[in-house]
């Protein structure tokens, strides 16, 4: 039953580490916080580590954590004013930011216009290039007819990538080698993103061989305007999904590396943003060339990254500009980074039978305090991954000096790992940033891709 408390709560749409992470914020800056949890997620620790925990549907997601109408009934009748919606799941639903506010209760994040926007990803293209971002040579929906499609491909040039509109985290991209494959793989590349997103619009973009993925975190204040927090280095991908992330990216010209936060800070500021945001961009080093990949309107996997080298608190700052509050931290000259921040995401998977999730029981999961390592998790010994969700187990943040130290912590946190009864990409993840081209900061986004032999003995 609620509790009678009568400070401000906020409930957490979300479950695993970023809802820890979010519980933990809330609870520094004073608020009472509430969990939702699936059947499935009945042990977990978010469950735990909140104020309130109210069960709101089994495990299949579509019946939990996307219920938005249950979830805001929870709300209401707990008393939460604010809803966080993590990342994945809801956080970029403007439906749902909508049925937020018309609840009477805040969104922690940006405007449902601003999602809608940059959620359509055509819209977000043609706004980005309206505000002098670069933009990769592309185009806008592909016409349903096949010719049509085949001729719009030629004017773009092969290997394309088809990407759904609506996509994002990897989910609705497909390479297109030669004109022979492309009608097949539009095909299927509607399909999925139908089924994935329920549009099945895409779009062609014209594809970079060796790049690499360069993101650089916004944080909006509306019409006071924007600021960035620096770049994150996010090349190290498998299936078009990040494993390694670090800041500040290694090897950038320093002239690259302003112009790119310029870019960033200009789209969000004629957006009038508000709150975190993530501007993702293709960086072809052969010609130091960058173009705008997408915007992601929620706080990122990664964020602790940013967090360790700048000090800034994002999931506090969302919080409290939902809450009304001012900001006055956030000017450009009072941010500086200091040090460099690698993350590795461990997950249940099988990296040597092409990263299979892994489901299975946790018979133990230890790992001590040590200098520089901060550590994100949404699991505790004695607790099932199912296979109901994404299997990242844990997020490993290492944080040093330079580089090269940070590398160093992160490895030996890896190595002092005591985990058992499931399988992991533990060791895959030591011999990825023990690499020489790691080592170096030579990555590119088929590195893994062309590395995985070696990287998977």
């Amino acid at each position: 039953m609620p509790s009678a408390a009568l400070k401000p709560k906020l409930l957490v749409a979300n479950r695993g580490e970023i809802a820890c992470r979010v519980i933990r914020a809330a609870r520094a800056l004073g608020l009472g916080s509430v969990a939702v949890y699936s059947e499935a997620d009945a042990a977990s620790p978010h469950v735990a580590l909140a104020d309130e925990a109210v069960l709101i549907g089994p495990a299949q997601a579509q019946k939990s954590y996307l219920d938005a109408a249950r979830i805001i009934a929870v709300a209401k009748e707990y008393g939460a004013t604010l809803i966080h919606p993590g990342y994945g799941f809801l956080a970029e639903n403007a439906a749902f930011a909508e049925a937020c506010a018309e609840a009477g209760i805040a969104f922690v994040g940006p405007t449902p216009a601003q999602i809608r926007l940059m959620g359509d990803k055509e819209c977000a293209r043609r706004t980005a290039a309206g505000a002098g971002v670069p933009v990769l040579p592309g185009s806008d929906q592909v016409p349903a007819n096949d010719e049509a499609a085949l001729h719009l491909a030629r004017g773009i040039g092969y290997p394309l990538l088809i990407k759904a509109a609506a996509g994002g985290g990897g989910i609705g991209m497909r390479l297109v080698a030669g004109e022979a494959d492309l009608l097949a793989a539009l095909a299927a590349t509607r399909n999925l993103a139908g089924k994935a997103f329920g549009n099945e619009a895409v779009y062609f973009e014209r594809y970079v061989g060796r790049a690499r993925h360069i993101e650089v975190q916004v944080f909006g204040l509306g019409a006071a305007g924007a600021v960035h927090l620096f770049e994150r280095e996010c090349s190290f991908q498998r299936r078009h999904q990040k494993v390694i992330e670090e800041a500040p990216a290694p090897n950038l010209p320093q002239a690259v590396r302003q112009a790119m936060a310029q870019a960033a800070v200009d789209l969000a500021r004629s957006l009038d943003y508000l709150g975190a945001g993530t501007i993702e961009f293709l960086y072809d080093e052969a010609s130091e060339r960058f173009y705008f990949l997408e915007m992601n309107t929620r706080i990122q996997v990664e964020h602790p990254v940013t967090e360790e080298i700048t000090g800034f608190d994002l999931v506090a700052a969302q919080i409290r500009l939902a809450l009304g509050q001012t900001l006055p931290d956030f000017v450009q000259d009072n941010i500086a980074a200091k040090g460099h921040a690698v993350e590795a995401r461990l997950y249940a998977e099988r990296p040597a039978k092409n990263f299979l999730p892994a489901p299975g029981l946790i018979e133990r999961l230890r790992l001590e305090a040590m200098p520089g390592i901060r550590i994100e998790s949404g699991y505790v010994e004695g607790q099932k991954v199912t296979p109901f969700y994404d299997p990242m187990i844990m997020k490993i943040v290492a944080h040093g000096a330079d580089r090269k130290e940070a590398l160093a912590r992160l490895d030996a946190a890896l190595a002092a790992l005591d985990i058992a009864g499931i399988d992991t990409n533990r060791d895959f993840l030591r011999r990825l940033i023990a690499h020489p081209e790691a080592v170096a900061g030579r990555a590119y986004t088929r590195f893994i891709e062309e590395h995985l032999t070696e990287l998977v003995a």
